[in-house]
């Protein structure tokens, strides 16, 4: 395997590259929040949410915008965690972003997404 000079794991590339590359951070953040609706992928989603945070000044810095300890910020971005609302805008609060809401697509819609994919 192939090492990214000055980096040591995958997980400090990530925060790296979350930390330098808006464009990234957004996107990846897009994908962890639609995750988090799938219980099978919401522990996954959380440790992203993680990365984020460490990205942004680290787990104290956004616990302490946040009001909360550092180890709740933690236990709340772990693999079992249950952040709340206040939790989710502190963390996107540094990175410049909030939360919005679209329209999920229909019953129907997935479905003949669901089908088509089996189909191909």
């Amino acid at each position: 395997m192939k090492k990214i000079a000055g980096v040591d794991s995958y997980h400090e590339w990530e925060v790296q590259e979350l930390r330098t590359d808006r464009e990234f951070a957004v996107e990846y953040l897009k994908a962890a929040l639609e995750s988090l609706e799938n219980p099978d992928e919401r522990g996954g989603s959380l440790l992203m949410l993680r990365a984020l945070a460490e990205a942004c000044g680290g787990l104290a810095e956004i616990a302490a915008q946040a009001g909360l300890s550092r180890e709740s910020l933690y236990r709340s971005l772990g693999p079992k965690g249950n952040p709340t609302l206040k939790t989710l805008v502190a963390v996107l609060k540094p990175l410049g972003l909030r939360l919005t809401v679209t329209q999920a697509p229909a019953p129907d819609e997935q479905k003949q997404a669901g089908e088509g994919i089996a189909a191909a």
